[in-house]
């Protein structure tokens, strides 16, 4: 996934915790090794080429693709499993991969489950009694600021996640061109309940610009978003101050 996770885990029987960190690692060892992009050997560049069938992959794939299609419907194909014609869902791979690694911890009986995959958040339980997971949002056009603090106040599970060009240059794809998106955004922060959805959403609403990304994402139910313009404007869903803090 060309990316850095870490783990924050709290609570639970050490042994057993301990023993899910391990699982957990694996398992996101595992996705780079069947979803990467760089890897010719991998099974979805193979099934790019069309060498393998998605029936000879394992199942994850053929369960990201359905999620990825999933993502397309919702997102009237703003959010796209291709890149520039050719197969390619690293889109939602690294935030499904990143919140399944969360909740594997949780089910070993972890209380409070914090993973990062790559700057993205999936947050589960509480770090301690009476305190909640907080998130720091980056600023892109002051390094090292942050432009708002999220807080997992009240919430069993919170995800959040950021599209942008500040740190990968124009990567996110216009799936009606086929060409680097242009809009007037400089980051899109989604906050949802699962990483899975939150990192898809991020991307589609920056392909589509401030103005129709915030009212899509104002459509989702239980989703709120933070979008960052390359004029320093700042545009926020109506619901998004009730998690900040």
């Amino acid at each position: 996934m060309g990316t850095v996770f870490s783990l924050d885990v709290r609570g639970g029987r050490p042994d057993e915790v301990r023993a899910a960190v391990e699982e957990a690692v694996a398992g996101l060892r595992r996705v780079d090794e069947v979803f990467s992009t760089y890897r010719d050997d991998s099974q979805v560049s193979r099934l790019a080429r069309g060498e393998l069938r998605v029936e000879e992959c394992d199942p994850e794939v053929a369960e990201v693709l359905e999620l990825a299609a999933e993502a397309e419907r919702v997102s009237e194909g703003w959010f796209s499993p291709r890149y520039r014609g050719r197969l390619d869902p690293t889109g939602i791979v690294k935030g499904w991969a990143t919140e399944r690694a969360a909740r594997r911890l949780a089910a070993a009986g972890a209380s409070g489950v914090n993973v990062n995959g790559g700057g993205d958040v999936q947050l589960l339980g509480a770090p301690g009694t009476g305190r909640p997971w907080r998130v720091g949002v980056s600023d892109p056009l002051r390094p090292g600021g942050l432009a708002a603090v999220v807080s997992a106040t009240g919430a069993d599970e919170l995800a959040v996640a950021t599209s942008g060009t500040t740190e990968r240059g124009d990567h996110i794809v216009d799936p009606r061109t086929g060409r680097s998106a242009v809009t007037d955004l400089l980051a899109v922060t989604v906050v949802a309940p699962r990483l899975t959805w939150a990192d898809c959403w991020a991307t589609a609403a920056f392909a589509m610009g401030s103005r129709q990304g915030l009212a899509w994402l104002e459509s989702l139910p239980g989703v709120e978003g933070l979008l960052i313009t390359a004029g320093d404007e700042v545009r926020c869903t109506a619901g998004l101050a009730a998690r900040l803090g």
